[in-house]
């Protein structure tokens, strides 16, 4: 059996609930696919720069001396997001000759690696140093190649995977029902943080504009509120908007019941990687109005989904509108079910563990 240590900068707790859950949830299709994984991460986002800093530094030592003790019963180690976490990786490779694997998703490299020329050196050495880099999306592939020099043998493209057991298609009355949502209306969701680069604020626009003519709809946004400013403001900009309605975090079952009671799942997000939650809502039977960014364009393609322009108000209701008035459901696409059994987590499992067992040490090198 493989023995894995995964490394996260990000993994759910019971005050934050969702906070990484795309990791814990890839970590728990490797475990009851007879994977041994051990997690090692940080599961408070802590406030403040000395919060913050004091939880990588506490976790970074608790990740090298857990390599150290257990050095020779470890094959190999995956690091979620490249800098900070991969160094954790790096260094225990220099240390113990471990080899790792990283997975990129998007913010280590459109944003993290963007701060510092340092930081930019570090990345590429975590990335080179590496026996395989995982890029959760296509563009990001690229960027991987070009911009880091990266062998294009050496990078794989795999998203986080869907777990299409939880999302699937369901009674979209009778979810309505268990969530108190009006059968009458046409729904509109958004999921994801509440902060400006998610596009909040042209979605609020956005919607506004729809409901000149349109006397139909609602609007949930579900989402994690950290930038309490940012979201005080939002609330204040539609507080006499009642058909704009928002909901804290809730569980994965919870979230997929809320995709089958939608319409339509729209992500207006300045930057992405993959945008796994369009892809929870395509499994679940919602259209998906996008933005034209990072992994969205691959994942979309097709007609997948409607793509619009990012940071723009006009575009995003016209890309609403266009999706509430196609009455082409998820069904009768066939190409929306192709992507949906590419991405399943089932799918995504098999080729992780494949590249374990490839690259790691011991009886699987």
């Amino acid at each position: 059996m493989t023995k894995v240590v995964v490394f996260s900068n990000m993994y759910p707790s019971a005050e934050h609930p969702t906070y990484g859950i795309f990791v814990k949830n890839q970590v728990e299709q490797l475990k009851s696919n007879g994977v041994d994984v051990q997690v090692i991460a940080i599961h408070d986002p802590g406030k403040g720069k000395i919060g913050k800093i004091i939880n990588y530094l506490s976790w970074g030592m608790r990740s090298l001396l857990y390599v150290i003790q257990h050095k020779n019963t470890i094959n190999i180690t995956h690091a979620h997001y490249a800098f900070p976490t991969g160094m954790v990786s790096l260094i225990a490779k220099k240390l113990c000759k471990i080899p790792y694997v990283v997975t990129v998703h998007g913010g280590d490299l459109d944003k993290m690696a963007k701060k510092s020329a340092r930081i930019a050196n570090f990345t590429k050495s975590i990335l080179q140093e590496s026996s395989a880099v995982i890029t959760v999306g296509e563009k990001l592939r690229s960027d991987v190649i070009n911009d880091y020099g990266i062998s294009p043998d050496k990078v794989e493209v795999m998203s986080m995977g869907v777990d299409t057991s939880i999302f699937k298609p369901m009674g979209q009355e009778e979810v309505r029902l268990l969530l108190d949502v009006p059968l009458n209306e046409r729904v509109i969701l958004f999921v994801g943080n509440v902060i400006e680069a998610k596009g909040v604020v042209e979605l609020i626009d956005a919607f506004e504009k729809l409901q000149e003519t349109k006397n139909d709809l609602l609007l949930y946004i579900v989402g994690s509120q950290k930038d309490q400013r940012f979201a005080t403001e939002v609330k204040n900009k539609v507080i006499h908007n009642a058909d704009i309605r928002f909901k804290k975090p809730v569980s994965q079952t919870e979230l997929a019941k809320w995709m089958s009671a939608a319409d339509i799942l729209v992500l207006p997000s300045y930057h992405e990687g993959f945008g796994l939650v369009a892809l929870e809502a395509l499994a679940s039977g919602a259209k998906v109005v996008a933005t034209n960014v990072g992994g969205l364009p691959y994942l979309l393609k097709d007609d997948v989904g409607t793509l619009v322009e990012p940071r723009n108000a006009q575009a995003l209701a016209a890309g609403l509108e266009e999706a509430l008035a196609n009455e082409v459901t998820r069904e009768q696409h066939e190409v929306t079910q192709q992507v949906i059994q590419q991405h399943s987590s089932k799918v995504i499992v098999k080729r992780l563990n494949d590249i374990y067992e490839q690259n790691g040490k011991g009886p699987y090198k």
